[in-house]
């Protein structure tokens, strides 16, 4: 099989302007919006273990909900600081918010109790519309011309 050689990244053409794009999009009013709601959202799903208080009651779902607002808190960082090294991972955000919506069912593996649901199914609700917008923001960039 024939080895197919390309050209690095560096050395693209359209590298600048691609990158002009991504800047003008990451500071658009709908991105730092997005970008800092997303944050806000994953630093809440992080500590809401403490706050709902299922911390002690609930150690699955409280370490799953730490991870994942750890997750996406990092990954709205990236989203405002790396726009065009992250077009790719924000679709990341609302896969975790899928995952939060439904977390708490498969780590109980039983009802879950009401507070956990609602903070769970809320959070994870704003964080997958969140990470669509972030996609739609960032693609609507790469398509411009």
């Amino acid at each position: 099989m024939e080895k197919i050689a390309y050209a690095p990244m560096a050395t693209h053409p359209d590298l600048l302007e691609m990158q002009a794009r991504y800047e003008r999009a990451a500071a658009s009013g709908p991105a730092v919006i997005t970008d800092g709601t997303t944050l806000l959202a994953g630093l809440w799903l992080a500590v809401s273990p403490w706050v709902v208080g299922f911390d002690v009651t609930a150690p699955g779902v409280r370490v799953s909900n730490l991870v994942m607002g750890i997750a996406v808190a990092v990954t709205a960082l990236g989203l405002t600081l790396m726009p065009q090294r992250m077009v790719r991972l924000s679709w990341a955000s609302a896969v975790i918010g899928a995952w939060v919506v439904v977390s708490q069912w498969i780590i109980e593996r039983s009802a879950s109790s009401t507070p956990i649901m609602i903070n769970n199914v809320l959070t994870g609700a704003v964080i997958m519309v969140l990470g669509a917008a972030a996609v739609a923001i960032l693609t609507s960039a790469a398509a411009q011309d």
